[in-house]
């Protein structure tokens, strides 16, 4: 499979925000979308539930960093 058509993001490339998907979480944190999911699920991330689409504050992915490493 050729891996040059799709490369994965890389977190330089993520815009400096206040919220991120799922998908730019995954990438800022070098990990995948389900396990971002899961640390969602065991309350490890929270998340903004005011809107039905999935977003995931900055400050609470710097927390988390903060706090695992």
């Amino acid at each position: 499979m050729d891996q040059t058509s799709n490369p994965k993001p890389k977190a330089d490339s993520i815009p400096d925000k206040k919220n991120y998907t799922l998908k730019e979480a995954a990438v800022y944190l070098n990990i995948s979308t389900r396990t971002v999911e899961r640390l969602i699920q065991r309350g490890l991330i929270r998340r903004n539930r005011a809107l039905r689409k999935i977003l995931i504050p900055r400050t609470e992915l710097d927390r988390f960093l903060e706090k695992t490493l």
